[in-house]
């Protein structure tokens, strides 16, 4: 499990995430949800490592961040950020392949090669293989850094709006299949969405996020109701139950 104690972080002297204390248990789908500078990213930055702790612990299993070797965090956990950089003269293949860095460290052996076919089967990448990425749509970038992440083959995949810039439906596609990651494959996903209805269509849980703090945290059918969107999200949208589902009505 991941365990979040007493967090607060502060950017410039301006505060973003205060004392955020949340346990995530091993298995299935975790949505991070709430309005624009809720602290979301920040919270999953935290957690990866990508930033330093300033206050608080973070512990993913029995290994602390920021005191346990990098290393060893890697193969436990792997994040794909909102934002991520690749020479766009890269194949598909070399970009899923930098997914096994943290076990080869630079001297892929079968078995790696064998992890990489794999995720670009699961994520319907074999066709684009040998395309480079300059060369393919929106969404089919965001599949292939998902597969990259998703090789690392770790028990934690914690992903930052990787929903952005999608059509409906590449999103519904990918949200599909990190719902089977976690079904099937014994993934846990921690996942920031901007669509709350994505997070109470695929999530089995919510954290609700608003100001640095965490304001909501269950299923979705409990915790999403019409006064937390009132609250958090400052809108009157009605909300609809669809299929046992809480949706916002837009």
């Amino acid at each position: 499990m991941i365990e979040v104690q007493n967090l607060s972080h502060d950017i410039h002297g301006a505060p973003i995430l205060r004392d955020i204390s949340v346990t995530v248990p091993k298995g299935g789908v975790t949505a991070l949800v709430g309005p624009n500078g809720a602290g979301k990213s920040t919270l999953l930055s935290l957690m990866a490592r990508l930033i330093p702790r300033q206050q608080g612990r973070i512990t993913v299993d029995e290994l602390v961040v920021g005191e346990s070797d990098d290393k060893d965090l890697a193969r436990r956990l792997a994040i794909l950020p909102q934002t991520v950089h690749a020479a766009s003269r890269l194949t598909v293949r070399d970009l899923v392949g930098f997914g096994r860095y943290p076990y080869h460290r630079g001297r892929p052996t079968p078995d790696d090669r064998a992890m990489v076919e794999d995720g670009m089967r699961l994520f319907d990448l074999l066709p684009l293989a040998e395309r480079s990425l300059d060369t393919l749509s929106g969404g089919q970038r965001q599949r292939a850094f998902v597969a990259m992440t998703y090789v690392q083959d770790t028990d934690y995949l914690l992903l930052d709006e990787p929903l952005n810039n999608l059509d409906l439906a590449a999103s519904r596609a990918l949200m599909a299949r990190l719902r089977d990651l976690a079904d099937n494959k014994d993934r846990t996903v921690i996942i920031v969405l901007h669509d709350i209805n994505f997070a109470t269509a695929y999530a089995d849980r919510v954290l609700v996020m608003k100001e640095g703090r965490l304001c909501a945290d269950g299923a979705p059918q409990d915790v999403i109701t019409e006064t937390l969107i009132q609250s958090v999200f400052e809108t009157d949208a009605p909300l609809r139950t669809v299929e046992g589902r809480p949706v916002v009505m837009v």
